[in-house]
C-alpha cells in the first residue's frame, strides 16, 4: 500500500496562507483527498481531486483552497489563501483508486491559525 507523508502545517495569523504537501511513496491513486479533524469534531472532507482533473470543495473553504496534484513528484498539494481560526484543526490526506475503499492515510499535519 502506497504511503503517504503530509508536511506544511504550521501557526499562521488569519488571513495568512500556507500550503500543504502529501508525498506519496509511489504513483498517487486516482482520487485524492484532503480530510481536516479538528478537536471535539469529525473529521471532514475539505477537498478532492479525481484524475481526470475535477475537484470538489466543502463550503466552508470554497474560493480559498485549492487542491492540486503534481503527477512527476507523486504529491498531491493543498493551497489554502485567506485562513480562518476556523480552519484550525490536524490536516489528513488521503488516496483511494475508488469510493468504495478507504485507501492510505497520512499521520496528518497540524494547521493553527491565530486570530
Amino acid at each position: 500500500q502506497v504511503q503517504l507523508v503530509e508536511s506544511g502545517g504550521g501557526l499562521v495569523q488569519a488571513g495568512g496562507s500556507l500550503r500543504l504537501s502529501c508525498a506519496a511513496s509511489g504513483t498517487i491513486s486516482s482520487i485524492n483527498r484532503w480530510y481536516r479533524q479538528a478537536p471535539g469534531k469529525q473529521r471532514e472532507l475539505v477537498a478532492q481531486m479525481r484524475s481526470g482533473g475535477s475537484t470538489t470543495y466543502a463550503d466552508s473553504v470554497k474560493g480559498r483552497f485549492t487542491i492540486s496534484r503534481d503527477n512527476a513528484k507523486n504529491t498531491v498539494y493543498l493551497q489554502m489563501n485567506s485562513l480562518k481560526p476556523e480552519d484550525t484543526a490536524v490536516y489528513y490526506c488521503n488516496n483511494r483508486q475508488s469510493l468504495s475503499e478507504p485507501g492510505s492515510w497520512g499521520q496528518g499535519t497540524q494547521v493553527t491559525v491565530s486570530s
